[in-house]
């Protein structure tokens, strides 16, 4: 007979829901029951099944599970709504322990913040999957069935299926020094999603409608100069290099630094900007000094798209897609604006010759060669 499982039910709140969290020991024969319940969802983030409370019925829940598991639902009480996320959170913080060299080595290879993040979280997904296992013992066929089952289960996209793997992979040839492992599971092509751009005249728009200095240089160094949204977060004062006319990026995407050109009309309101604000370290500074926010950068571009009129849904990056598409519309060399966007790759930037404007009144459409322009 087998041994049941322990789950453990708590209140906590996501995506500003409350919800019932099911905690337990990573079980295919439960996630196959938990899936069929009503209105139970995977949470990324939190690494658990969950229902909203709304939908939660705890007879329905008792009845499905009670074949394999003993379900604790001692905490779903009136008081305890409010007092356990903290519980919620510490029991996943108890679950899993990375090794410390697999941090170790992320550090010393100066992989990026967020793609630290990234291989930490799968990787604490598949130590969770084969609980109490050796890792090393974990042969290759399982770490297939592992990703397959993935695939199955929770539907991941092509993206994260690569970053999984990759995940996966760092660990037994950079930190346990093996040869490389063979994967089976075929490593799908991404989507190739073609970027939205903004207009020239819509950009100057959000510029014109916007009265705040600061403001208005943040839109304009984002467009000018193609910059990534951290990128402009971490640009100091002294990496304007008004004599040279550029603009230096420094450590970015990939660890990489990049010089941009400087626009006249942006080096006239950085001057205004200088005049008025008279930042100390960091180009752009909030009300206390200090690194401006990724979240102020995107409510400042929100707020200048609604005060130009423009209805779709814009973003920082938006703008940087623009200047390159902009900059490819002018004829400008694909290479140079693939050095301006700091892309290790050219098929990268590839991407907007299928977003610049193509004056179609050149080429004849095959349908009027078949009946004539008079038709």
């Amino acid at each position: 007979m087998k041994q049941k499982q322990n789950v453990i039910l708590l209140y906590d709140t996501h995506n500003g829901c409350t919800v019932i969290a099911v905690h337990f020991d990573y079980n295919q024969e439960l996630v196959k029951l938990i899936k069929k319940m009503n209105g139970a969802k995977w949470s990324q983030s939190k690494k658990y099944w969950y229902i909203n409370k709304e939908s939660f019925r705890l007879n329905e829940v008792l009845e499905a599970l009670k074949s394999i598991s003993y379900l604790d639902y001692t905490a779903l009480s009136p008081y305890n709504e409010s007092n356990n996320q903290q519980l919620s959170n510490k029991i996943i913080r108890q679950k899993i322990v990375i090794p410390q060299a697999y941090i170790d080595i992320l550090d010393q290879k100066r992989y990026a913040k967020n793609t630290i993040k990234i291989y930490t979280s799968y990787f604490e997904d598949y130590i969770q999957y084969f609980n109490s296992r050796d890792l090393k013992d974990i042969s290759n066929e399982e770490i297939n069935a592992y990703l397959l089952e993935l695939i199955r289960a929770r539907n991941i996209s092509p993206s994260q299926q690569n970053q999984r793997i990759n995940a996966i992979k760092f660990y037994y040839e950079k930190v346990l020094g093996k040869e490389k492992i063979f994967i089976k599971i075929e490593r799908p092509k991404n989507r190739q999603f073609l970027p939205n751009v903004l207009s020239a005249n819509e950009i100057k728009l959000m510029i014109d409608k916007t009265n705040n200095n600061k403001h208005k240089c943040i839109i304009s160094l984002l467009y000018s100069a193609g910059m990534r949204r951290n990128e402009l977060i971490n640009l100091k004062a002294t990496d304007i290099l008004s004599d040279q006319m550029q603009i230096k990026i420094r450590n970015s995407k990939g660890n990489k630094d990049r010089y941009v050109g400087l626009s006249r009309h942006l080096l006239k309101l950085l001057r205004d900007y200088f005049r008025e604000y008279r930042p100390k370290q960091w180009l752009i500074e909030g009300q206390k000094g200090g690194k401006y926010s990724a979240e102020s950068i995107l409510k400042v571009v929100k707020t200048s798209a609604k005060r130009a009129g423009i209805a779709r849904n814009v973003n920082a990056h938006m703008l940087r897609h623009s200047f390159a598409t902009h900059h490819l519309e002018s004829g400008t060399d694909l290479r140079y604006i693939q050095e301006f966007l700091g892309h290790s790759s050219s098929k990268t930037t590839e991407v907007y010759t299928h977003v610049a404007k193509t004056d179609y009144s050149k080429f004849k459409n095959p349908l009027d060669e078949i009946y004539g322009d008079d038709s």
